[in-house]
């Protein structure tokens, strides 16, 4: 891909998803954004953006259904896009099926694909299925159901702010509970259960593994240190490999039961680990407000 050209991000998915909430992530991360551009004018406009306006390096676009061109065009554009030379992603938003229903219910909207708000449900199927290709394409899939809107706009600043034309790698290293589903944009997924609990300790049980006390705990067993060691050697050892392939950006999420005290130290650990040998890192806590 070429350098001089803008990094383009397409931002799309399933209707009351959170793309708003991306895009104005984007914005605040210093994109030049466009909520809703119709596809066949995409060529168009960047070549305009790398002609007049070349100081324009990053741009954010979102695209949805009610463009109904996008769905029987996206994809030969998408190509030749791609065959130009311009660094491009595709992030897709979604959520099941009864988030997107009470997000509709609480707000009052009708689905762009729905005559009436009586035909919800059959809309988010409709939807789903015809949106089912372009998920395929997608360079990244962000699941927001058990995300707040606050929590997405951190999750895409996190990972899209910093980058500038040096940068090799954004890394987010994301802790999870397993009770409330696995982080689909993960690339790396761990499972922490194996290390003691201290949600059984009376006094640690509610506090999380941001807190001193619970830090200390389990960080003092040796198959932490065992497991920490082995884990941080390994990723030190694939992140060149990630970065040789010319991946932009690296999800590593730890997971346990409740995602409140051993994922949260273990993330906290690898993330300090990572950030000490020169990498731009980024740490995000999924479901620490959960329990």
């Amino acid at each position: 891909m070429n350098s001089d050209k803008p990094h383009v991000v397409v931002v799309t998915g399933l209707s009351g998803s959170g793309k708003s909430t991306a895009i104005k992530a984007f914005e605040d991360s210093d994109y030049f954004c466009i909520d809703n551009l119709p596809v066949p004018l995409l060529g168009n406009f960047l070549q305009l953006c790398e002609h007049d306006m070349p100081d324009m390096k990053r741009i954010a676009l979102g695209i949805d259904i009610r463009e109904r061109k996008f769905l029987s065009n996206y994809d030969q554009i998408f190509s030749v896009l791609e065959q130009a030379g311009y660094r491009f992603e595709i992030i897709f938003l979604e959520a099941g099926k009864e988030i997107l229903q009470r997000r509709y219910s609480q707000t009052r909207r009708v689905h762009p694909a729905a005559p009436s708000e009586h035909q919800l449900l059959q809309a988010i199927d409709f939807e789903r299925e015809q949106l089912r290709a372009l998920r395929n394409r997608a360079t990244r899939i962000i699941d927001t159901g058990t995300l707040s809107v606050h929590e997405l706009k951190r999750l895409i600043t996190g990972s899209y702010s910093h980058i500038d034309e040096n940068e090799k790698i954004s890394v987010q290293v994301l802790s999870f509970g397993y009770k409330y589903g696995l982080p689909l944009e993960a690339d790396l997924v761990m499972d922490v259960r194996f290390l003691p609990n201290p949600f059984f300790i009376d006094e640690l049980k509610e506090q999380d593994g941001r807190d001193g006390p619970v830090r200390s705990w389990v960080l003092q067993w040796p198959e932490t240190g065992d497991f920490l060691s082995n884990y941080t050697s390994l990723l030190l050892r694939l992140l060149p490999y990630y970065i040789q392939e010319g991946k932009r950006y690296l999800t590593i999420a730890l997971g346990c039961t409740g995602g409140k005290h051993r994922s949260v130290v273990i993330a906290g650990a690898i993330a300090q680990s990572l950030d000490q040998n020169g990498y731009h890192v980024k740490l995000f806590h999924r479901d620490i407000h959960l329990e």
